[in-house]
C-alpha cells in the first residue's frame, strides 16, 4: 500500500493519541482550550487538538473514516489541482476553521476544552459527497447513498448544536467541518459544483 498523506496523518494521529490516553497533562497541553488560546495566545491548539483523542473508540471511528474516504479525496485533488499538497492544506485548514466557532463561543470559559479530528474528518466526508453523491456507504451496517447520509448527518448535527448537547462531542466542529468540506473544492474549482449537480440529477443508478 502506498504511503499517502491520509495514511501519514493516520499514523501520526494514532501515535500521539495512543500515547496520550493515560496522560492528562499531555491531553491538556494539546487540546482545543479556547480560554488558553485567548489568554496565552496558544494558537497551535487549533491544529494539535486534531491529533489527540479520548479513547480507542473515538480514535478508531475517526481514523477508519479518514482511511476509507481520505484516499478518494486525495486522488481527486491530485487529478484536479495536480498536487496532493492541496489535500494537506485542505485537512489542516479544516482542523483550524472547524474549531473557530467553538473558540468564539467558549473563549471565556476556562473549563471548556475539546479534542479530536472530527471537524477535519467531517470535511473529508462531505468533500467525498460533493464528488460522488450517490455512492453507497455503510452507516452502522445500513447501506445508504452518501448524499442521504449527508442530509441526515447535517440535520442531526444542527439539532444537537442548537440544543446545546452536553454529550462531550463538539457538534459545532462537525457542522463547520462539513461546510468547509463542501466550500473548499468549490472555491478552488467552481466547475465541481456543476459536476455535483450533474451527478445529483443524472448519476443515480
Amino acid at each position: 500500500m502506498d504511503m499517502t498523506i491520509s495514511i501519514a496523518i493516520i499514523i501520526l494521529t494514532c501515535i500521539i493519541s495512543i500515547t496520550s490516553f493515560n496522560n492528562q497533562r499531555r491531553i491538556d497541553d494539546l487540546s482545543m482550550w479556547p480560554y488558553m488560546v485567548k489568554e496565552k495566545k496558544q494558537y497551535y491548539r487549533f491544529i494539535t487538538s486534531g491529533f489527540v483523542h479520548g479513547d480507542f473508540m473515538h480514535l478508531g471511528f475517526n481514523m477508519l473514516t479518514l482511511f476509507f474516504f481520505g484516499r478518494h479525496i486525495e486522488e481527486a485533488f491530485l487529478m484536479i489541482f495536480h498536487s496532493k499538497l492541496y489535500y494537506l492544506l485542505f485537512y489542516t485548514l479544516a482542523l483550524v476553521l472547524s474549531d473557530i466557532p467553538t473558540y468564539l463561543k467558549h473563549k471565556n470559559n476556562d473549563g471548556y476544552r475539546t479534542i479530536g479530528a472530527s471537524g477535519a474528518v467531517s470535511a473529508v466526508v462531505f468533500a467525498f459527497i460533493l464528488f460522488a453523491p450517490w455512492t453507497k456507504i455503510l452507516v452502522f451496517i445500513i447501506p445508504m447513498p452518501a448524499i442521504l447520509y449527508g442530509i441526515v448527518y447535517l440535520g442531526y448535527t444542527i439539532y444537537l448544536s442548537r440544543r446545546g448537547s452536553h454529550d462531550g462531542i463538539n457538534h459545532d466542529a462537525h457542522l463547520w467541518g462539513a461546510v468547509f468540506g463542501i466550500l473548499f473544492p468549490l472555491i478552488f474549482e467552481p466547475r465541481i459544483g456543476l459536476f455535483f449537480l450533474d451527478q445529483l440529477l443524472h448519476g443515480y443508478r
